[in-house]
């Protein structure tokens, strides 16, 4: 029986290592997007993936994916483009813009996990200085980007999206670079893929990801008035 959640978002989630071992990572069902309980779940290695006709459902797949900041894979030809500044990279100016792009379904899927209830869930996180974006902009037009919550020292990638080449590339190395900077440990990926085994990811026990998230602590702060100009320079 996979346990299902309450309604107080305050309750707790059952521990990470009761989580199923197929669907691998499945863990509990039901409950919220209350703010708390996201935040709950995030610092304990749990994240919300479930369709628009599912009930909620929480996961926390073992091995884990993620990637080392100072590790992110930066090939010659990015580097390249972010130097050539063609491209202006700014953080939390677009949010909600951000979220709606990754939501658009692709390569023929029709629908989308980041349903409307996810979007107002971390439109609320981002109001909170939880949630981020990171933007990619030709001229004025949105062009690529990514977003997910930052609960130092790890950030949880949840979504990124590319109308231009490379461009969610872009938005990953600049972070990267960045969470150096602010002595993150970890940008949480989730689950594996090609894309992101080529920008350097790899899969860790969950013993490694658990004892990242001991120190984890919401510290809410506003990237764009912080940072932009270090953001602006992409490398």
């Amino acid at each position: 029986m996979i346990p299902k959640l309450g309604s107080d978002p305050g309750a707790g989630f059952p521990p990470v290592e009761m989580a199923q071992a197929q669907p691998r990572g499945l863990l509990a069902w039901g409950g919220d997007l209350h703010a708390d309980r996201l935040i709950d779940a995030y610092s304990h290695g749990i994240f919300p993936w479930y369709e628009e006709d599912q009930p909620i459902l929480w996961w926390s797949p073992f091995p884990r994916c993620v990637i080392y900041p100072d590790r992110v894979h930066r090939s010659r030809r990015l580097l390249r483009t972010l130097r050539q500044k063609r491209y202006r990279i700014t953080a939390d100016q677009a949010f909600e813009q951000v979220i709606l792009q990754c939501a658009q379904p692709r390569n023929g899927q029709i629908g989308t996990w980041i349903t409307t209830a996810m979007c107002q869930a971390y439109t609320k996180l981002h109001s909170l200085g939880i949630a981020h974006s990171i933007e990619v902009w030709d001229d004025q037009k949105l062009v690529g980007g990514l977003y997910g919550i930052a609960l130092p020292p790890v950030f949880f990638g949840e979504s990124m999206f590319s109308l231009h080449s490379n461009t969610s590339k872009m938005a990953l190395v600049t972070l990267c670079n960045q969470l150096v900077e602010w002595d993150y440990q970890l940008f949480d990926c989730q689950i594996s893929n090609p894309h992101l085994i080529s920008m350097g990811s790899v899969e860790i026990e969950q013993y490694e990801f658990i004892a990242a998230l001991e120190h984890c602590q919401p510290q809410p702060g506003n990237w764009q008035s912080q940072f932009t100009d270090k953001f602006e320079a992409g490398t």
